[in-house]
């Protein structure tokens, strides 16, 4: 059967090892903020604190993966991310927000996955 969680999870798992193999550190995986909702990895690049969305898809049936990341859901977070900065008292801080997409569609290997990396995706 097919399991959304799961699969959510291993996209996760691809994305995190394909940043952490980019010299990215890891600091939160799934933060949640209350009802809000979740970012999927916390990371640094260097000083700079990174917001990940990560979007995994099998098929393109309800388009490319990038899609889905819309403006509905920047907003949500953005709010999730302001959250963090609050909780853990960052001050003075840059940060920025990126989509890594886990694509097994446009991928010529069945079981590798194409990984498309957004940087500073939401500007």
């Amino acid at each position: 059967t097919f399991n959304t969680r799961t699969d959510g999870s291993d996209h996760e798992s691809v994305a995190l090892s394909y940043l952490l193999r980019q010299g990215y550190r890891l600091v939160h995986r799934n933060f949640h903020l209350g009802r809000s909702g979740e970012i999927d990895l916390v990371m640094r690049d260097g000083r700079v604190w990174v917001f990940i969305e990560v979007k995994g898809r099998r098929t393109h049936t309800y388009g490319l993966p990038e899609d889905a990341v819309n403006q509905q859901k920047r907003r949500q977070i953005r709010r999730i991310a302001e959250g963090f900065v609050q909780i853990n008292n960052l001050v003075d801080y840059e940060a920025r927000f990126d989509v890594v997409v886990v694509d097994y569609a446009t991928s010529p290997h069945k079981n590798l996955a194409e990984i498309r990396h957004h940087k500073d995706a939401f500007h």
